[in-house]
């Protein structure tokens, strides 16, 4: 090390929900550690994100920290689904009531992160020229924090606004009277759509593919319900403990064909109606697994569908005809459907005309020329492993992390990386976060690699990576939790899907996200420790981890 070299004892990257608790953690273990930050501020998603429309799809009393009786005590939600303002000043309250701006560095964007194999440090390169290095580099960089553009000619032409809706002005922007132009119909444009239609002069959708949505139903909750929120928070949190998802909706149990079509669509009815994901997974267990079970539902949610957009044409557009209901996460909406019914609201489909460019004045189909005084990209991320790629990451022996997972993406637990010493990533590809309700998988993330890194510092280890054995049977088994789901069939993120991204287009499955729910990641996480960190390779010795191996396989194939 130079001089010139800030060095820490733990480095994480990302202030967002999970850089929040990971560093107050750290800090209460009296670690010297510090966050950096792209961003000009903390929060993460609820930082970047403001267009019009963006609240959260989990329950805001699910979605809050639990690790603080004081936080719980003293926050009151206003909303069932709190809106972006709201979910900002919330975590800015979470940080500024432990004091942990000052342990955060904003506007550091990590240019490289290179690994010391002769020290077992970590060398980063932070805006261009400034180094630091850390013993424990620890991601917190976030699922959906890299938005992509379509590959679209002419981007740059456009004379009016435009801008993608993870960079919506801070500042905020008056679409009053505007036309406006928005490309993609996934879970933000779809926010954005039901938001903005009776605000702007005239709107058009290019829809590239249709997604399924099912409604929100948001209201706002008074200090008496909030009161008797926080009276049974432990009750809440336990329910998310033992749903597959971290939600507070559990499966219904009773076996798909075991009850009358009547019974199922009484269900569908009493469900739809429901705030939040309950029509999605508060449903039966089949719909995730079983063709014609899944075939079943989407048919009657597409009849809900036509029920709500008047024009026959129009509505059967925005039904999907290439992957079921609930097969990907489902976007939640606020009066989406109806949008369509207004006279200045009109539907491109492109797979009818082909999108072929961005021109001065607007977008340009094979069928049509459309000027618009604003273009809104909502066009998505690069979704889980984007943030990874854009820091040239390197590790023993020079390692390249975007060419190791090029083809294949492997990881222990989702949390550690062969060939990548004293990196953890409580949030990782293959973690338990990225398929469940956000919060609940980042504190069971963010406790886990807590609680080894006190572990690591009292046995004085000072390099830890995954054994290569290891990897593979948590991978082989990350693979084999996608074999039993439809999911595996549907354009997603969670396949890895991005027509945005060269090289992720349709073609062979990214298995990014854990399917086997949050009990049993927990459970199997939870063996690993009493195992002895089975898996994991202390300080080189290369029988680190051979230890448990049979109780981990056992746990993994149950």
């Amino acid at each position: 090390m130079t001089e010139m070299t800030e060095h820490h004892e733990a480095i994480v990257i990302g202030a967002g929900v999970a850089g929040i608790y990971q560093i107050k953690r750290l800090l209460d273990m009296g670690m010297d550690a510090t966050v950096l930050e792209a961003a000009g501020g903390l929060g993460g998603t609820w930082y970047n994100n403001r267009y019009p429309g963006a609240r959260f799809d989990s329950e805001s009393y699910t979605y809050g920290f639990t690790f603080s009786k004081e936080v719980l005590a003293e926050w009151d939600w206003k909303e069932r689904y709190s809106p972006q303002p709201d979910n900002l000043e919330y975590l800015e309250f979470v940080a500024d009531k432990f004091d942990l701006r000052q342990h955060m560095q904003f506007n550091c964007r990590v240019d490289s992160a290179h690994f010391d194999d002769e020290e077992n440090i970590w060398h980063l390169v932070v805006n261009g020229s400034r180094r630091m290095s850390c013993r424990w580099l620890i991601m917190g960089v976030g699922l959906l924090s890299i938005p992509t553009m379509p590959r679209l000619d002419g981007v740059d032409d456009f004379k009016g606004d435009s801008f993608h809706t993870f960079s919506w002005p801070h500042e905020g922007y008056d679409l009053t009277g505007k036309k406006v132009g928005i490309i993609g119909t996934g879970a933000t444009a779809i926010q954005v759509i039901g938001d903005i239609a009776d605000k702007v002069g005239s709107l058009h959708v290019f829809q590239r593919r249709a997604n399924w949505a099912a409604p929100l139903n948001n209201s706002k909750i008074s200090k008496e319900e909030m009161a008797e929120i926080r009276s049974r928070y432990h009750q809440i949190f336990e329910v998310c403990n033992r749903t597959p998802g971290g939600f507070e909706h559990e499966p219904d149990r009773r076996g798909f064909y075991e009850v009358s079509r009547e019974e199922r669509e009484k269900l569908w009815n009493k469900l739809y109606k429901e705030p939040g994901f309950g029509i999605w997974l508060a449903n039966f267990r089949e719909i995730f697994m079983d063709e014609k079970a899944n075939e079943e539902l989407s048919e009657w949610i597409a009849d809900r569908i036509r029920d709500r957009v008047k024009d026959k044409a129009t509505a059967e557009k925005l039904i999907p005809r290439d992957h079921g209901f609930g097969v990907q996460r489902v976007p939640l909406e606020t009066g989406y459907y109806e949008a369509y019914n207004r006279p200045n609201v009109h539907l491109v489909d492109l797979n009818e005309e082909k999108l072929v460019r961005v021109t001065e004045n607007g977008l340009q189909t094979e069928a049509a020329a459309y000027d618009f005084d604003v273009i809104i990209y909502a066009t998505g991320f690069d979704a889980i492993t984007g943030a990874y790629d854009r820091i040239d990451i390197r590790g023993a022996n020079g390692a390249v992390l975007r060419d190791k997972w090029e083809t294949r993406i492997t990881t222990y637990l989702g949390m550690f990386i062969e060939g990548f010493p004293n990196m953890i990533m409580p949030n990782g590809p293959q973690s338990g976060s990225a398929s469940t309700n956000y919060p609940r998988g980042i504190e069971i993330g963010v406790s886990w690699v807590s609680d080894f890194l006190e572990y690591a510092r009292a046995n004085g280890h000072t390099r830890v990576e995954p054994a290569g054995d290891a990897t593979e049977r948590w991978t082989q088994h990350v693979e084999k939790m996608y074999s039993v789901m439809l999911m595996r069939k549907a354009k997603s993120w969670f396949t890895g899907y991005n027509s945005n991204v060269k090289g992720h287009e349709a073609g062979t499955i990214r298995y990014l996200v854990y399917n086997g729910g949050t009990p049993k990641y927990v459970s199997i996480v939870n063996q690993v420790v009493a195992d002895g960190y089975a898996g994991l390779v202390f300080d080189g010795d290369p029988d680190g981890g051979a230890k448990a191996e049979t109780e981990f396989t056992r746990r993994a194939a149950e």
